[in-house]
């Protein structure tokens, strides 16, 4: 670990800080001139398979905010492609599978024993945390197994998630044994960016949200729970962030994650008071408030930081990614209020 009392690394871990740490899902994207240049060059697999170029964009992002952490520019679906499911993105449409898993047998075809050849996003953390050193973490990530597993079978994004909860419930063997898979993959790839460099990882379940609490914990959570409890012995914090889980955080929590991330449906407050108050929480601006006025905004970012009350474990953050037309300047000054308010707070704390 290279920044391991940083401002952030300490918020992660429940610790006093002077000021609440803050970066943004998305941070480096469409939104940000330098991204679109670098994008003119490279399609987006492309800029994550090219280290440097990944690094640069991750570096850039980080340094023109102002944030207090850096996350790596890979995407969710990278480990697709290595268990023998390739992907590509159309305009407008997101990503596409080109053949989704339907059955057992298309399970038993996934392969497991090449997670070695991601190491591209290992080399760009690495290059990441030689760059900044002890003056800003990076934090690695992965999809959580439920979010893969649905893109996998739907063949991309959905509304209902009807075919994989078909999968869930009629073919619960197949389930499982995907799940599985996918725990090995990912437990492997987002360990070797901790190897790389990463002061932090975060486990992406984009779609979870979706499910009842019972689906969840029947369904979810064992998978979910191993994943966090391999990735534990890192030693570094863990993030589980998901959209739509204000009645799910209780169960998220029970998987041993350090850090619940939480979108901006639900009050913070409401929801860290859920997890008893235990261990940290992230978020939760919703992202198009980026496009109100700097009023607004101030007010809106101003009652997160009342909600977390001046206890120690809140770091700031959007409820989900930053919209791609989103003002650069909103950004910015987003970050700078919250740490101009939460200095303050914390100072009259003292």
């Amino acid at each position: 670990m290279s920044a391991p009392n940083s401002r952030f690394i300490r918020a992660c871990r429940c610790e006093p800080v002077d000021a609440t740490p803050v970066w943004l899902m998305r941070q480096a994207g469409r939104y940000m001139a330098e991204y679109r240049a670098v994008r003119k060059k490279y399609s987006l697999v492309e800029i994550c398979k090219t280290p440097d170029v990944a690094a640069e964009v991750t570096i850039t992002a980080a340094e023109k905010l102002g944030v207090d952490a850096a996350i790596i520019f890979a995407d969710l679906l990278l480990p697709l492609e290595v268990m023998g499911l390739p992907f590509r993105f159309e305009a407008g449409e997101g990503p596409v599978i080109e053949n989704p898993i339907r059955t057992a047998k298309d399970v038993d075809k996934l392969r497991t024993d090449r997670a070695t050849e991601l190491g591209y996003v290992s080399q760009s953390v690495g290059l990441v945390a030689k760059h900044f050193g002890e003056k800003m973490p990076v934090i690695g990530f992965c999809g959580a197994p439920f979010t893969l597993a649905s893109y996998m079978i739907e063949g991309g994004g959905s509304r209902n998630y009807l075919l994989t909860k078909k999968m869930m419930y009629s073919q619960t063997a197949a389930w499982q044994k995907l799940m599985g898979k996918l725990v090995d993959v990912l437990a492997f790839y987002a360990a070797e960016q901790v190897t790389a460099g990463a002061d932090a990882l975060q486990v992406f379940d984009s779609w979870v949200g979706c499910l009842s609490v019972e689906d969840y914990r029947q369904y979810v959570q064992p998978f979910a729970t191993d994943l966090i409890q391999r990735l534990k012995k890192t030693g570094v914090p863990l993030i589980y962030f998901g959209t739509d889980t204000a009645t799910l955080l209780p169960s998220m929590k029970q998987t041993g994650a350090d850090v619940m991330g939480v979108d901006w449906r639900f009050p913070l407050e409401q929801a860290w008071e859920s997890l008893d108050f235990q261990g940290a929480v992230q978020g939760n601006l919703d992202p198009v408030l980026l496009f109100a006025s700097q009023e607004e905004l101030r007010a809106r970012t101003r009652a997160i930081l009342r909600q977390a009350g001046g206890r120690n474990g809140h770091i700031f953050n959007l409820g989900h990614g930053i919209l791609p037309e989103t003002p650069v300047e909103n950004v910015q000054a987003l970050v700078e209020f919250v740490h101009e308010i939460s200095a303050k707070n914390a100072a009259k704390a003292r």
